[in-house]
C-alpha cells in the first residue's frame, strides 16, 4: 500500500513538472529549449531555478530539500515531453537529464561551509579543480545470452551515486538459475562515462592561517571532461554520503561526495569576448605610426624604464608564425625570453604582468618545480592502480605562456628536461610501459639571478650567466638587467615608486569595515546585463591620473589592460609573410653576427650565435608586423627586430658605454639606448669620435678592443681632459697597453671590485715582478 502511495505521489509530481515544461501558453521558453536539445542531439537541458520558483514555489522548495526524489520525477517528465515531441529520438537515448542553474540562496556554499545539514539537498559549490581521474565506462544495463536455453537476460545496475532510492546488486551475472553459463552481449549493453575530480577552496577565500578544504565531485555522462586541473568552477549537485566498509565493518564515519548536476567554468582560459565594436577599435588603433611603441610603453606601466625589455615581452605575447613543412618538420613560432639581473630590478613584476595579460599563462618557480612537474609525470591512479600520465605546467600551458621565476635555482637535470619543449614544442614520454607525445607549444618567460647573486661587471656575461649554451641558444632574447647607481635615474625611480604607493582608486575609502560575527562569503553571481555593458564599453586608453602616471607622462597615452588583451588576441591571428627586402636585411644581419662571433671572444655578447639566431630575427620581425596587423613583414619590421637583438646580445657593452658617457653628456639617456652605438672599448675611454648611423666609416659591429687603429687614436683628446693628459697617453706603446689591460683585469677579478685606489693599483703592479716594470708615468698614461 505504501509503495502505491509513493508511486502515485511521484506521478503527481511528474505531472506538475510536465506542466512546467509545456509552457507554450506562456513564453514558450522551455518548449523551445527541448526542441533545441533535440536538434543538438543532446540529453541534458538547463533549467533556471528562478523560473521554477516563480511558477511553482512548492516544487522549487521540494527540489532543493529532497533533491533525489524530485529530480527523478523531473527527468521522467522531461523524457515524456521529449517522447511526445520526437518519439524516435526518445528511444535512442537511455535517459534525459536536468541541469540546474540560478540563485540558490543559502545553498550557495564553499567547500569549507559545506556541512552535514546540506546532506540530500541541492547545493552550489565554487572552487579550484585540483585533480581529475580518467574517464571510464560504467555499466548501466547489461544483456546476457544463454546458449543452452537460447534466452536473453537483462539486468540494470544502480549504486549510491544514482538518483534512484534503492541501489541494485553489484554482482555481475555469469550463470542463470539453473547453472547455465551466460555470454555478455556487449553490443546490446549500455554504458555511461564516469569521472571523479576534486575541487579545493579558493585560496583568497580561505581564512588566514588555515589550509583550504576539498570536496570530491562525481560526474557522469556528458559532464565528464568539462574541466581540467587549475580551472575555477561552479558545480551544482546533490550532496550525499557514501558508507565505507573497512575489514567487513561499517563505521559511523561516512564519505561525502557531490553528485554533479551542472558544471560551469568561472575562469575558462579562452579568448576574451570580442564584439564588432572592439574589432573596429583595434583596426583603427593599428593604423597609428608608432603603435608598437605605444603598446610596449603600456606594458606594466607601474614599472619604470626597461623599454626594450617591454618590447621583447610584447613580441613574446604576439608570437611569430608556426610552420609545419610537408616533410613533417616544425618551425616554432613561440618566442622565449630570459631576464637575468641583479635583485630588485622588477623581473618578477614583469612576469606577474604577463600572467594577468596572456589568455593562458601558468606560473612556476625554479625551486618549487621539477623536470617532470614542468613536462609530464607517470602516476598511479588511486581508484584502479593503473599507471597514467599527468600533465605538467608546460603541457597545461599549450598555446600559452609559462612564467618560470628563480630559473637559476633549478638543478641542471630539471633544466635539461625542458630542452625539447622549448624547441620542438612537445613532450615525449617513454617510461612505465607508456609511450606518448604531448603538445607543449608554449612560450617561456624566465627570470634568473647571476651566478654570484649580483652581476659582476668585470667578468664576461657568459661567466655571470652560468647556463649551458644548449639552453641559452633556445632563448630568443636574453636581457641583462643591472642595478646601476646613478643619482638621476635613482631619483626618477624613487619618484615613480612613491607615486605608486600614494595612489588610491577613485571612490576607495580610508579603511574597510571589519566583519564582526559575519560568515558571509563573496561568491560568484551572474549579472548578464552588467557584463554585456562592460564588454561593449572597453576603453582604449586609461584615464590620466597624476599620481598613477606622473606629471611628465601627461602626453604619453597608456593602453588599458582590457583593450590590450583583446588587441593581442586579434593580432595573434594575423599571419604575416616575409618580403624579399626583409629577408635580405635579416640574412645580412645574421651573417654579420656570425662573423663577429667568430672573430671576437665572448667578452661582449650574452648568447651564442647559432642558426637559431636567424629564426629569432624572423620571429621578432613577424611579431612586430603582427603588432601593426600587417599581412607582410616590411623592412621596418626587420630593423626593429635587429634593434632588439643587438640590445639583447651586446647589453654589457652598452651598459659600460652608458656609464662612461654619463659624465660627458647628461642629456643623452635616450641616445645611449640606441642599438647602433656599440663600438666602444670595455675598460678604456672612447677611442674615436662617435659616428652616427649613415655616416661614412660607421660600423655597428666594430667591437674590436685591440684593433690596429687603436694605437693611432690614443693621442686624441677626450672632452673634458687636459692637453697634458693627452700628451702622456702618447708615451705608452700598444704592446705595453695590452699588457697593462690584462694585469688590470686580473686585479679586478681577484678583488671582485669595480674600482680600486691608486696606491693599491701601484702595489699590485710591483708584486707582479715584471721584467720591465711599469713606471708611474706609464700607469697614468694607461
Amino acid at each position: 500500500m505504501a509503495d502505491i502511495d509513493v508511486d502515485q505521489r511521484l506521478r503527481d509530481i511528474q505531472k506538475e513538472y510536465l506542466d512546467f515544461l509545456d509552457d507554450d501558453d506562456d513564453q514558450g521558453v522551455y518548449s523551445q529549449a527541448v526542441k533545441d536539445m533535440i536538434n543538438r542531439k543532446s540529453c541534458r537541458m538547463v533549467v533556471n531555478i528562478n523560473d521554477l520558483r516563480r511558477k511553482s514555489p512548492l516544487r522549487c522548495q521540494s527540489l532543493l530539500a529532497a533533491s533525489f526524489e524530485e529530480l527523478v520525477a523531473f527527468q521522467r517528465a522531461l523524457k515524456e515531453f521529449v517522447a511526445a515531441a520526437d518519439p524516435t529520438y526518445s528511444k535512442e537515448k537511455e535517459a534525459f537529464f536536468i541541469a540546474l542553474e540560478g540563485s540558490f540562496g543559502s545553498r550557495h556554499v564553499t567547500p569549507r561551509t559545506l556541512v552535514s545539514s546540506y546532506l540530500g539537498n541541492v547545493v552550489c559549490v565554487e572552487g579550484i579543480v585540483t585533480k581529475c581521474s580518467l574517464v571510464r565506462p560504467k555499466v548501466v544495463r547489461s544483456v546476457h545470452y544463454c546458449p543452452a536455453t537460447t534466452k536473453t537476460i537483462e539486468r540494470r545496475y544502480t549504486d549510491l551515486t544514482a538518483y534512484d532510492a534503492y541501489p541494485s546488486s553489484s554482482v555481475y551475472p555469469t550463470k542463470d538459475e539453473d547453472g547455465n553459463l551466460l555470454e555478455t552481449e556487449f553490443g546490446l549493453s549500455v554504458y555511461k562515462n564516469h569521472q571523479t575530480f576534486s575541487i579545493q577552496e579558493m585560496p583568497e577565500k580561505a581564512p588566514a592561517g588555515q589550509l583550504p578544504r576539498t570536496v570530491d565531485i562525481i560526474a557522469d555522462n556528458d559532464l565528464v571532461d568539462i574541466c581540467k586541473p587549475g580551472d575555477r568552477v561552479q558545480v551544482v549537485g546533490m550532496f550525499r554520503c557514501l558508507p565505507s566498509k573497512k575489514m567487513g565493518y561499517t563505521t559511523g564515519t561516512f564519505r561525502t561526495v557531490l553528485i554533479a548536476n551542472n558544471i560551469q567554468l568561472l575562469s575558462k582560459e579562452v579568448s576574451p569576448q570580442i564584439s564588432v565594436e572592439d574589432v573596429k577599435k583595434c583596426k583603427k588603433f593599428s593604423k597609428q605610426k608608432d603603435v608598437f611603441e605605444i603598446l610596449a610603453h603600456s606594458l606594466a606601466p607601474s614599472i619604470h624604464g626597461n623599454e626594450y625589455i617591454k618590447k621583447a615581452i610584447l613580441c613574446l605575447l604576439l608570437g611569430g608564425v608556426e610552420k609545419v613543412l610537408p616533410n613533417g618538420t616544425r618551425l616554432r613560432g613561440d618566442i622565449n625570453v630570459l631576464l637575468l639581473g641583479d635583485p630588485s630590478v622588477a623581473k618578477s613584476q614583469l612576469l606577474r604582468y604577463v600572467l594577468h595579460t596572456a589568455p593562458r599563462a601558468i606560473p612556476t618557480t625554479g625551486r618549487g618545480s621539477s623536470g617532470v612537474g614542468l613536462t609530464a609525470a607517470v602516476t598511479t591512479d588511486q581508484e584502479t592502480g593503473d599507471r597514467r600520465l599527468e600533465a605538467g605546467a608546460m603541457v597545461l600551458a599549450d598555446r600559452g605562456v609559462v612564467c618560470i621565476d628563480e630559473f637559476d635555482k633549478m638543478s641542471d637535470i630539471d633544466r635539461t628536461a625542458i630542452h625539447e619543449v622549448m624547441e620542438q614544442g612537445r613532450v615525449t614520454i617513454a617510461k612505465a610501459g607508456i609511450q606518448a607525445k604531448l603538445n607543449a607549444r608554449c612560450s617561456v618567460l624566465a627570470a634568473a639571478n647571476p651566478v654570484y647573486g649580483k652581476y659582476d661587471q668585470y667578468k664576461t656575461p657568459m661567466e655571470n650567466i652560468g647556463l649551458q649554451d644548449s639552453l641559452l641558444s633556445r632563448f630568443d632574447l636574453l636581457f641583462i638587467m643591472l642595478d646601476k647607481m646613478d643619482p638621476e635615474s635613482d631619483r626618477e625611480i624613487a619618484d615613480h615608486v612613491v607615486r605608486m604607493h600614494r595612489y588610491r582608486k577613485p571612490g576607495e575609502m580610508d579603511g574597510e569595515p571589519l566583519p564582526i560575527h559575519s560568515a558571509a562569503d563573496f561568491l560568484a553571481t551572474k549579472d548578464p546585463d552588467a557584463e554585456e555593458e562592460q564588454e561593449e564599453n572597453t576603453p582604449i586608453y586609461e584615464k590620466f591620473d597624476a599620481l598613477l602616471h606622473g606629471s611628465k607622462a601627461k602626453m604619453d597615452k597608456v593602453v588599458s589592460m582590457e583593450f590590450m588583451r583583446k588587441y593581442v588576441h586579434l593580432a595573434k591571428a594575423v599571419k604575416p609573410t616575409l618580403t624579399p627586402e626583409a629577408c635580405e636585411r635579416l640574412s645580412e644581419e645574421y651573417t654579420k653576427l656570425r662573423a663577429f662571433d667568430t672573430q671576437n671572444s665572448d667578452i661582449a655578447r650574452t648568447q651564442p650565435v647559432t642558426a637559431r639566431s636567424l629564426e629569432t630575427l624572423i620571429r621578432l620581425s613577424t611579431a612586430h608586423a603582427k603588432a601593426r596587423m600587417s599581412n607582410t613583414v616590411s623592412l621596418k619590421d626587420a630593423q626593429a627586430a635587429i634593434d632588439l637583438v643587438q640590445f639583447a646580445y651586446f647589453k654589457k657593452v652598452m651598459e659600460k658605454e652608458k656609464k662612461r658617457r654619463r659624465h660627458e653628456d647628461s642629456s643623452s639617456d635616450e641616445d645611449d639606448d640606441d642599438d647602433s652605438h656599440k663600438k666602444k672599448k670595455i675598460a678604456a675611454k672612447p677611442d674615436k669620435p662617435k659616428l652616427k648611423p649613415g655616416e661614412e666609416g660607421y660600423d655597428p659591429y666594430d667591437f674590436d678592443d685591440e684593433g690596429p687603429e687603436s694605437g693611432s687614436t690614443q693621442a686624441e683628446t677626450q672632452p673634458g681632459t687636459s692637453g697634458e693628459h693627452s700628451e702622456s697617453e702618447s708615451q705608452i706603446s700598444e704592446e705595453r697597453l695590452k699588457e697593462f689591460r690584462s694585469i688590470l683585469s686580473k686585479l679586478f677579478k681577484e678583488r671582485h671590485a669595480q674600482s680600486v685606489p691608486m696606491n693599491v693599483l701601484t702595489d699590485f703592479f710591483v708584486e707582479q715582478n715584471l721584467k720591465e716594470p711599469f713606471t708611474p708615468e706609464e700607469i697614468n698614461a694607461a
